[in-house]
């Protein structure tokens, strides 16, 4: 069961299947605690509004602290020992914490269940890099349009999953999250193989790579990875502006009910599944990776753009189709990248990317929320409640030239294993 097989056929689909819902359901539970979260700390601090924000910085800058300096351990340690013992730890570990949550008497617990989630949460960079092991350069983008897919659904239907199963009780959205993980923890423990062989791997568990450092220094080794590494941490810098003031931002300048919210943010979901779904593989046929990339990226930059200054909510919902492009960015972005490293550095590659966001979410949050509280306060005068979206749409530009600089075409093959 633990020795590495050869993955073809069958056994490749019901692996890429088991990543699928492997990455969901690590989206989906980020999505149910959008909605729960800062109300189960809430209850906890008494009611207190300001006490459940404090609270909440604290639990997204000690998840992004903990992703930063863990992931490109956890990165290596795949490329060491396989993608299978590190995504079983990760899964296993996302189910603890959810149930840290369900019964957790104090803050301090709750605290204690997101270290632990941010230390072991790989699962989805992991599932990248196996992902990069079981499919051609070619394909790439489309195993790769596959995550973002996972990445759409769970952000769609998690947070309305646990804004409905919270009005039946509040330990059920993170009893029902623990009791799915669990099972693919148990499903993955007996049907998921190993998809780095043994003679693929590193030759040695080295902790001068396995550091923030070190990934840095992976990401300087191959010829364009640091250019295409900005154009990724750009990306998701700006793409924090969307849980960091979007529900507010929508609220106060539309005056747009919890449930329209919803609706609309389900809308964007569901494009983006469609993208994901069924334009990743054609756009990247027709135009390549770098192609692909390059229309994302300026798709984003776009719909923020209307997004920030639309004055109605109908020409903000124009947005969103143009908005949804953005799923073309991860498939071309990871098939550019994945090009440049030898198969027993894909892991280190995925951690370093995981790091990266770790960093982007720490900075993310106050970036956004300080200009829209500034906005709002002066609103009489400036009129403009869009301007973290469009600091966003300005990160975004920033990336698309970034990547018409950097995202230059692949060398053909791979790099050797090391």
């Amino acid at each position: 069961m633990n020795q590495p097989i050869q993955i073809t056929g069958k056994t490749r689909q019901a692996a890429l299947g088991f990543i699928f819902v492997t990455a969901t359901l690590d989206v989906l539970s980020l999505g149910v605690m959008i909605p729960v979260l800062p109300y189960l700390v809430k209850l906890f601090g008494g009611g207190d509004t300001a006490v459940a924000a404090d609270w909440t910085v604290l639990f997204a800058t000690t998840w992004g602290v903990m992703q930063f300096f863990c992931s490109p351990i956890l990165g290596l340690m795949s490329d060491r020992w396989g993608r299978r013992p590190v995504i079983l730890t990760s899964i296993f570990g996302l189910g603890v914490d959810f149930l840290f949550m369900a019964f957790a008497p104090t803050l301090w617990w709750l605290f204690v269940g997101r270290i632990l989630n941010g230390m072991t949460a790989a699962s989805f960079s992991t599932a990248g890099a196996y992902v990069a092991d079981v499919t051609t350069p070619e394909n790439r983008a489309k195993g790769f349009g596959l995550m973002g897919a996972a990445f759409g659904v769970g952000f769609t239907f998690g947070p309305a999953l646990g804004g409905w199963l919270w009005k039946f009780d509040h330990h059920a959205p993170f009893l029902v999250c623990a009791g799915l993980a669990l099972c693919n923890w148990l499903y993955g423990f007996f049907v998921l193989p190993e998809s780095l062989p043994p003679e693929r791997r590193q030759p040695r568990f080295d902790w001068k790579k396995a550091n923030p450092v070190g990934s840095l220094h992976l990401l300087q080794k191959h010829p364009g990875l640091l250019g295409l590494a900005g154009v990724g941490f750009l990306f998701q810098l700006a793409h924090n502006v969307l849980p960091s003031v979007f529900v507010l931002y929508m609220g106060f300048r539309y005056g747009w009910s919890p449930e329209v919210i919803g609706l609309t943010l389900m809308a964007s979901g569901v494009a983006g599944i469609i993208v994901q779904g069924l334009i990743v593989g054609r756009v990247v046929k027709a135009v390549g990776e770098r192609g692909a990339l390059l229309i994302g990226l300026f798709s984003g930059f776009a719909g923020f753009m209307i997004y920030g200054l639309a004055p109605t909510g109908f020409l903000y919902l124009c947005g969103l189709p143009l908005f949804a492009l953005t799923g073309l960015i991860q498939p071309g972005l990871m098939g550019l990248m994945t090009r440049r490293v030898a198969p027993n550095e894909q892991g280190q590659l995925q951690g370093a990317n995981s790091a990266l966001l770790g960093v982007s979410s720490i900075i993310g949050p106050p970036l956004f929320l300080l200009p829209f509280a500034f906005a709002i306060r002066h609103d009489a005068t400036l009129r403009l409640p869009g301007l973290p979206v469009l600091i966003a749409a300005s990160l975004m530009l920033a990336s698309t030239l970034l990547a018409y600089a950097k995202a230059r075409s692949a060398p053909a093959g791979e790099p050797q294993a090391a």
